[in-house]
Parts: structure tokens; C-alpha cells; sequence
């Protein structure tokens, strides 16, 4: 990292822009940054780490307040830097969360915080980033450090020096990893654990898995478990092989199982073979000995006349079936008759109910007549239905010309009153427009009147606070210039004391030997003594800054008290005398009045657009009304003649209706038309009648004829005779059975073996059936004994190979994990064979940490006067867990080693330089370590004695031979002469300023 230039600008005590040339000040290598107490020098350093990171360093980070108070309003804060990172030039302009005054109205507003981040390429700068987030991950990155790294290596703060050199091993572990970029060697820590815990795991989900198959063995062989089995962890019993010789132990037990059980299964299987055919042979016997017996009951007890009966039912039924058509055809034609009559009845009824002919019998010869006569009435109906279409016509006409007529009428009377009103509304319209007119003229007036009130009444309320304000601001700046009076007699005093006793401070500073600055005697035989508590020149020099402060101070809050009497008298000015209570009714006064008169005058556009429109509407009513009137008298001639026509109409359609009762000619049509079509089915109907009657006759004589001839005395002996198709089935399958039955009987009866059989005693079935039945189920049970064996053999055998797979498969996973652990607890520092107990990344960091130390006591041995040496210990520091990377102070005066914490001030800061000096060596000879080519050191000389500081700044020269640039802040007078390349900073009561010298 190199540092080329800064630009600061309303950031710390600097109020304007100021510029830093860094490349100027880095050729000699070794510049000094000096300025008064409270100039800014440690500002200057918090800029460089504001641009990098962000932030500030050290307690300042938590003010949150970085802008400059005496920047002007409205200008930003803002630093950019210019710094080359890994052989990269960037440019880094940033710029704290900050409040400024709102654009639009009073108060503040908070802008956030912001960043543009350039690299310089060939073709000019080129913007990076504008987020906060990536660039300072881009950054860091670049850097190789943190903020907090950075300032305990590059960049020394005030008060902090110290940090590093009294670190903790983890945080200077932290600080050492990612300036040395060790990372790597976290990472292979970090992947060792995470490793190893995904093995533990895969090996206890193996484990559970082996128990888990170890559990299901122990159910099916229905054994339990080994009890010396812990089954949590079954990683021994696994690498021993018990758990396989277990699993086979049982799976051998098994198979005997089912070589015994098949045995048992075949005897029973043979004796159920035995019992059942026994069983067998006594049933058929029994059976053969039942049949003949039943045989020669039923020949025994056969009825001969029976079956001849039934035979002659038979054939009378087959004689009269073909008589059931016949009688039914002659049934169903007497059915149609009755039917055919007494449906002519009813037409005929409901003709004459229609023609209002009365109730009595009508002759069907009459019927023809009365059909055309009904036809020619129909016809007489249909010629009239004209006229009344007609009428229906002119009167729907008359009725809508009716309507229009009252609807014109009415128009006629509205547009009149309607005329007769227009002039007034339109008078009413035209007065408005003027008094529109006339306000919209006072608008302006009352606007400037009301901008008056306003700043009056503002003005009012503002003096309400500005004059408790311009109060306090007096008595502030009469208090503070009583304070400033009184630290200038203070300083007065001492410049007074310290001149009555400056002998004896002249006497202080004589050396023997050395020529007095007074008399120029090398001889000082009484040298004037101070009295007790005489001032030196630092108590005249901080009393004279008091005084300057208090005087920078009274500056301040006069210009301030200006300020605000200015602003109060122009207030006072502008209120015209008025309270802020009167102000304020006026305002509200004068806004109305404004209001009222701006609301009226906006409706003049609206009142004009509404005269011009009533007097259009006047001249259009005017025409709308004779145009109504006209059309109101041709409605009324055109009444006149529809009129007339209905009444002639009418008259004819009353003489068609006359003595018909219809109110209409569409219900007389409708009378004749229903007439004629009753009469009509009434007359169909007796035709029909006539043709059944016919049909009738015939079947009867047919009926008779048949029967006779099929043998039967008379048609009612047929139907006795006769029967249904179920009945004659039934017939037909009882004779057949009975037959059968017979022929069955008698070849049981004449059959050997049946006649053998009877002859035979009659076996007990019932007892070969027990017998058969306990053999069966002596066999099923040996079945069973012998399945359950054969599945429990398979079974086990399906587990012992799923055991021996999961053991396999656990086999690597167990190796590999011991191989793995042993080697995370060795890379972590917790194995015995690990001596140091240090963790993989810190041994290596304790290397890098052994270079530092050594390349520190280079320079350590000069600054100190060969007293002091680093030591590297990897002992574990008090109140840490590892060791590895603790730090030792070696005092060769008294050849003991001790705790950095022991030195004192000038010791501290001493050693401490000393430390970052050898770590930047360190790392920038370090390829891939973070490039560090400039240091800053920030206070701490002046803890030390003159010749300590000889021998600081001797090293500090050293520097320059590197390459290395090194920035000192100091006051320190002598700093200013050893070093001649300075960048002052220089404070004031409108900001600090830097200047550049270079000699």
C-alpha cells in the first residue's frame, strides 16, 4: 500500500478543502506530521482510514459525528485518497452520514452516507463501485487487512500503539492470518472438523443401521440380544466380527430347524393319505347300500292309474289349445264394440254440447247434414275476420294519435312558462358575471396585502424565540469574556513569576564542564535554585494557550451575538410593532378575505359560459314552441278522420255477432271452428262402430265351428279342457320325472354291486371321518411348523446378507473417520502426540511470528541500547485455551524474560515500534502477504529520553534504504529539526489549514 495524495474537505477540525501530497512527501521516506494540540494531525491519519474503510479509528468511531462545525452550511463532508493496493491505483471518494438544511422549508434533513470507487486505467479513471458493502469488501480484500488489523500494523493511532504488542494469542493469531493470508490453513482445520463429524455421523447412521438389522435377526430367530452388546455403539463388536459370527450362529440354528420340521411334514402328510382313503371306501359303500334301499321303496310304492290320468289331461290340453286363439280374438273384437260405442256416444255428446243442440239422441243419418252446415257457418266467420283486424287497427291508431295530442298540448303550455321565465334567469346570470368581474380586479390588490400580512405575522412568531436567544447569546459572551479576562492575569502572573525566577531556570539547564549562556564561565560554583512551585516555560506556554482559546472562544460568540442581533432587529422590523397574537389574526383575516374573493373570481369563466348559453336557450324555447303548436293541430285533423272510419266499422262487425254470444269475431271463428271439427270425430267414430260390430259376428260363428270340429260338445267344454303353456310344461315334466324315477329304480335294483353292497354289514362313517380329521390336522399343524421354519430361514438369510452389505459398507466409513479424527485432534492441538498443543495455522503463524520477532530485535537492539529482545514463546499466556503465539520481553540487564504489560510508557511504545517495524518488514518480503510500504506512527515520542529518541529516529532513517515511507506525528521540538520533511497543520477560528515543507 502507497499513498499518493489526499483531498479533505468539512471532514474534522477542516472547514475547507485542503490537499495532501503524499508523493512529495514520500520521496525522502520519512516525513513528520506536527501541528499545535488540537490542530487535526491525528485527523489527517483518521481521513486515510475514513477512505479506506469507512470508519475511523480507535473511540473517535463512536462519536458518529465527523463533519466540521465551522464548515459553511450545505457543503458536504467529503475525503478522496488516491493510493496504490496490490500494484493497483485506485481513487476513493467518501462521504459520512451528515444533516444539512432542508431545500424547501425549515429544520434539517440527514443525507446518508456515500462512496465511488476508481481505478486508474490507461484510458483515464474508471468507475468500480458505489456501494458502501462492496467496496469495502473490495477493499479489505486489497488491503489484507482489517480496520482494526490495519491500525495495529500500518497505521500506529494515538493511544493504541500498543495494541498489537499486547495482544492475546487468538487475536494476534487473527491479525498474523490475514496479514500472512494463512487462511488455507483454517480452512483445512475447518474442513478436518467438518469431515470427521460427517463421518461420525455416517458411521452412527451405519451403526444404527447394523442395530437396526441386529434387532430384526434377534426378533425373527426369537433370541434376544447379546447383553454385553452396548447398542448405541456397536463399532467394536463390527470390527471384531462378533456381530457376523452372531447373525450365523443364528441363522445355522435355523436351517436344523427346517431339515427337522420337513421330516415331521411328510409323516403327517403319509398318515392323512391313509385315513382318507379309508374314509373314502366306507362313504362309497354307505352310499351304494342308501341307493338300493331307496330303489326298492320307490318301485314299492309306484300309483299306475296316476300316470295314466295325467297322460289324458295331457293330450284334451294339446286338442284345446288351438281353440284359445279363436276365443281370444272373439273377445277382444266384443271388447272393440263396446269401446267403438261408447266412444261415438261421448262425441256425439260433446258436439252438441258445442253446437247448443240439446241432450237427446241424435240419428247418425242425420249427421251429414248437420257437417255442412257447420262448414258454411265457419266459412261466413273467416269472411269477417277482415273487418275486424281493421278495427282493432283504426282503434289502437286513435288511442296513440290520442296520446300525441295531450302530449303536444302539454309541450305547448311547458315552453310557454318556460318563455316566460327566461328573461329573469337571465338577468339573475348576467348580475353575477359582474360582480365576478369586479373580483377578480381586487384579486391582485388583496394578494399583495395578504404577502404583507404573512412576512409580518412570520416575522412576529420568529422574534418569540430570537429574542430569549439574542439574551442568552449576551450573557454567554459577557461570561466569556470575564473568563478570558481572568485566564490572561493568570497568564499575566506566571509570565511575571517565571521572569523573577528565570536565574534559576537558566541554572537548571547548566551541565558541568559547559559554559554559562549568561556569563560565559565554565565554572558554576552557586547556581541560583528555584522556589517551590515556580513556573517553567510549559506552565507559561499552557496558560498562554488558555488565554488563546478563551480569546478564539469570545471571537466566536461575538460574531455569533451579531448574527442573531442583526436577525432580531430585522424581525423587529418586518412585525412593524405587532405581537405575533395579532399578527397571527390578521394572517387569518386576510387569508379569508382572499379566499372568499379568489373563489369568487374563479367562477367568472363559469358565469360567462352560463349567460351565453341562457340566451341561446331563450331563442330556442321561442323556436320549440310554434313548432309544438304546429304539430298539435295536425294531430287533431288526423283524429277527426280515424274517427270516423271506426265508427263504420263497428257497425258491421255488430251484425256478425248479432245472436252468436261472441264478443268478437276471432271468438266466433274460433265457436265455429271447434263446431265443426267435434262434429266431424263424431261421425268418424260412428264408422267405426259400424266395422267392429261386423268383425264381431264373424269370429263368434268361427269359435263355434272349431270346437266341434276338434271333438268338443261345446265351446265351454273346450275351455275347460284347455290349459296355459305352464301348465302343459308341468304335465309333460311330472310324467317324464315319475318315468325317470322308475327307470332309475329299477336299474339300482337290478345292478350287481348295489345288490352286493346290500348285502354287506353298514360301516360307521362318522368314525373315519374323526379319524381323517385328526390326521389333517396333525398335518397342518406339521405345515406350519414346517412354513413358519422355512420363512424364519429365509428371512434370517435375507438379513444375514443385509448385515454382512451394512458391515461392509460401515467397514471404510470406520477406518476412515479413526484416520480422520486422529488427524483433526492432531491439526487442532489436542493430541497427545501434539507437544506444542498448537493448532496447524498457528504453527505455521508461529513461524511467520519467530521472522517478525526476529527482524524486530534488529531494530529493538538499537533503539533500546542492546537491553531489550522479543521472544517467541508457545507456551499458553494466562486465561487462553492455545498456545502457540504469546510474546515475551527479554531484559538483558537483568537476563529475565517478563510480560510486555511490565514495560513502561517510553518501553511500550519503544518495543511496539519496533514490532511493526519487523512485521511490515515481515510481510512485504512475504510474496502473497499484504503489501504495507507505508507506516504511520501517531505520538509516543514524546515518552522518550533524548537519547532513546536518538536511537528511534536512527532507525527510523534506516527506513528510507527499504523503500518504505514512515509518517510521525509529534510536537516534539527536536522531531522538527531531525526530520525535514513536514507536513504542518496549522488550526485557526474558521478551520485548520496543512502546509508542505520539504527542505
Amino acid at each position: 500500500m502507497r499513498l499518493h495524495s489526499l483531498s479533505i474537505t468539512a471532514f474534522g477540525p477542516f472547514a475547507d478543502t485542503v490537499e495532501v501530497d503524499f508523493d512529495s512527501l514520500s520521496d525522502s521516506g520519512l516525513f513528520l506530521l506536527s501541528g499545535p494540540t488540537g490542530a487535526g494531525k491525528s485527523s489527517v491519519l483518521d481521513a486515510v482510514c475514513f477512505a479506506l474503510y469507512g470508519d475511523v479509528p480507535g473511540d473517535r468511531s463512536t462519536a458518529a459525528r465527523l463533519r466540521c462545525d465551522q464548515a459553511g452550511d450545505g457543503v458536504a463532508p467529503r475525503v478522496r485518497l488516491e493510493v496504490t493496493l496490490s500494484g493497483r491505483r485506485f481513487r476513493i471518494e467518501r462521504s459520512p452520514k451528515w444533516e444539512r438544511p432542508k431545500k424547501r422549508g425549515t429544520g434539517m434533513t440527514t443525507e446518508q452516507a456515500s462512496v465511488v470507487l476508481s481505478e486508474h486505467r490507461p484510458d483515464g479513471w474508471q468507475p468500480l463501485s458505489t456501494r458502501l458493502d462492496e467496496t469495502g469488501h473490495l477493499v479489505t480484500g486489497l488491503v489484507g487487512l482489517t480496520l482494526t488489523q490495519f491500525c495495529q500494523v500500518a497505521m500506529l493511532p494515538q493511544g493504541r500503539f500498543q495494541a498489537f504488542l499486547r495482544a492475546r494469542s487468538d487475536e494476534r493469531h487473527a491479525l498474523l492470518r490475514q496479514v500472512f493470508r494463512t487462511g488455507r490453513f483454517d480452512r483445512i482445520e475447518q474442513w478436518l472438523r467438518d469431515r470427521r463429524l460427517d463421518l461420525q455421523r455416517s458411521s452412527a447412521g451405519h451403526g444404527r443401521t447394523v442395530a437396526h438389522l441386529a434387532g430384526r435377526v434377534s426378533e425373527t430367530a426369537r433370541q434376544p440380544l447379546p447383553t454385553a452388546w452396548d447398542m448405541s455403539d456397536l463399532s467394536l463388536e463390527a470390527s471384531e466380527g462378533a456381530v457376523t459370527r452372531w447373525v450365523r450362529e443364528h441363522l445355522a440354528a435355523a436351517t436344523a430347524d427346517v431339515h427337522v420340521s420337513e421330516a415331521a411334514r411328510i409323516d403327517a402328510d403319509r398318515l392323512v393319505h391313509t385315513s382318507l382313503a379309508g374314509l373314502e371306501a366306507g362313504r362309497r359303500l354307505a352310499d351304494r347300500q342308501a341307493a338300493h334301499a331307496q330303489a326298492a321303496d320307490r318301485l314299492a310304492d309306484h300309483d299306475h292309474d296316476s300316470l295314466t290320468d295325467l297322460r289324458e289331461r295331457l293330450r284334451r290340453a294339446e286338442r284345446a289349445e288351438p281353440l284359445a286363439e279363436l276365443e281370444t280374438a272373439a273377445r277382444d273384437d266384443d271388447a272393440l264394440v263396446g269401446s267403438r260405442r261408447r266412444e261415438a256416444s261421448t262425441l256425439t255428446t260433446a258436439w252438441l254440447r258445442i253446437a247448443d243442440a240439446g241432450q237427446g239422441d241424435v240419428d247418425a243419418a242425420r249427421l251429414p247434414e248437420a257437417l255442412t252446415a257447420a262448414r258454411r257457418a265457419l266459412d261466413d266467420a273467416e269472411a269477417a275476420q277482415p273487418d275486424a283486424e281493421r278495427l282493432r287497427e283504426v282503434t289502437r291508431l286513435g288511442d296513440d294519435l290520442t296520446d300525441a295530442l295531450t302530449g303536444a298540448v302539454a309541450d305547448v303550455a311547458r315552453l310557454s312558462t318556460e318563455l316566460e321565465a327566461a328573461p329573469v334567469l337571465l338577468r339573475e346570470a348576467e348580475e353575477a358575471l359582474a360582480l365576478a368581474r369586479a373580483a377578480q380586479d381586487r384579486l391582485p390588490t388583496l394578494a399583495a396585502a395578504l404577502r404583507t400580512v404573512r412576512e409580518r405575522a412570520d416575522a412576529a412568531a420568529e422574534l418569540v424565540t430570537v429574542t430569549p436567544a439574542v439574551t442568552a447569546a449576551r450573557r454567554e459572551r459577557e461570561e466569556a469574556r470575564g473568563h478570558a479576562a481572568r485566564l490572561k492575569e493568570t497568564w499575566l502572573d506566571i509570565r511575571e513569576a517565571r521572569l523573577n525566577g528565570m536565574a534559576a531556570e537558566i541554572a537548571g539547564a547548566l551541565v558541568v564542564g559547559a559554559d554559562c549562556p549568561v556569563c560565559g564561565s565554565h565554572e558554576h560554583p552557586r547556581p541560583a535554585v528555584a522556589a517551590p512551585g515556580s513556573p517553567d516555560a510549559a506552565s507559561e506556554r499552557a496558560a498562554r494557550k488558555d488565554v488563546d482559546d478563551a480569546e478564539g472562544l469570545l471571537v466566536v460568540l461575538d460574531d455569533r451575538l451579531r448574527q442573531a442581533e442583526a436577525l432580531h432587529t430585522r424581525l423587529q422590523t418586518l412585525a412593524d410593532g405587532q405581537s405575533a397574537e395579532e399578527t397571527a389574526r390578521a394572517l387569518t383575516d386576510a387569508e379569508r378575505a382572499h379566499a372568499e374573493t379568489a373563489s369568487l373570481a374563479a367562477t367568472s369563466a363559469a358565469l360567462l359560459e352560463d349567460v351565453t348559453r341562457r340566451r341561446a336557450a331563450g331563442d330556442a324555447l321561442r323556436t320549440a314552441r310554434d313548432l309544438a303548436r304546429q304539430r298539435q293541430n295536425d294531430l287533431e285533423s288526423q283524429l277527426a278522420l280515424h274517427r270516423a272510419e271506426h265508427d263504420r266499422l263497428r257497425a258491421r262487425i255488430d251484425e256478425v255477432l248479432s245472436n252468436t254470444g261472441c264478443e268478437t269475431v276471432t271468438a266466433l271463428r274460433t265457436l265455429r271452428a271447434r263446431q265443426l271439427d267435434a262434429l266431424q270425430q263424431a261421425c268418424a267414430a260412428h264408422e267405426q262402430l259400424a266395422l267392429a260390430e261386423r268383425d264381431l259376428a264373424r269370429a263368434e260363428r268361427a269359435l263355434v265351428d272349431a270346437a266341434a270340429g276338434a271333438g268338443f260338445a261345446s265351446v265351454d267344454d273346450a275351455r275347460a279342457a284347455r290349459a296355459d303353456d305352464r301348465a302343459r310344461a308341468a304335465l309333460v315334466e311330472e310324467i317324464a320325472r315319475i318315468d325317470e324315477d322308475l327307470r332309475a329304480a329299477r336299474a339300482v335294483t337290478e345292478d350287481a354291486d348295489h345288490r352286493e353292497a346290500a348285502a354287506l354289514p353298514r360301516p360307521d362313517v362318522d368314525v373315519l371321518t374323526r379319524d381323517h380329521a385328526d390326521a389333517e390336522s396333525s398335518a397342518r399343524a406339521a405345515h406350519a411348523r414346517h412354513d413358519e421354519a422355512v420363512r424364519r430361514h429365509e428371512r434370517l438369510t435375507t438379513l444375514a446378507d443385509e448385515v454382512s452389505v451394512s458391515l461392509a459398507a460401515w467397514a471404510p466409513v470406520r477406518n476412515e473417520l479413526a484416520l480422520t479424527a486422529r488427524l483433526a485432534h492432531f491439526v487442532e492441538g489436542k493430541s497427545p502426540d501434539n507437544a506444542l498443543q498448537m493448532r496447524l495455522s498457528a504453527y505455521v503463524l508461529a513461524h511467520r511470528l519467530t521472522q517478525v520477532v526476529a527482524a524486530a530485535n534488529e531494530r529493538l537492539a538499537r533503539m533500546s541500547d542492546q537491553r531489550y529482545s522479543l521472544e517467541h514463546t508457545g507456551k499458553r499466556g494466562a486465561g487462553e485455551s492455545r498456545g502457540g503465539l504469546s510474546l515475551l520481553v527479554r531484559d538483558d540487564w537483568s537476563g529475565e524474560a517478563r510480560d510486555p504489560a511490565t514495560l513502561s510508557g517510553g518501553e511500550t511504545f519503544v518495543v511496539s515500534l519496533a514490532l511493526a517495524l519487523g512485521l511490515a518488514d515481515v510481510i512485504t518480503q512475504e510474496a502473497g502477504g499484504a503489501d504495507l510500504d507505508t507506516l504511520f506512527v501517531d505520538e509516543g515520542f514524546g515518552s522518550l529520553d533524548a537519547d532513546t529518541l536518538d536511537d528511534v529516529m536512527d532507525t527510523l532513517d534506516g527506513l528510507r534504504d527499504g523503500g518504505r515511507v514512515v509518517g510521525v506525528v509529534s510536537h516534539v521540538a527536536e522531531m522538527q529539526t531531525r526530520i525535514p520533511s513536514q507536513l504542518r497543520v496549522t488550526k485557526g477560528r474558521d478551520g485548520s489549514r496543512v502546509s508542505v515543507s520539504i527542505s
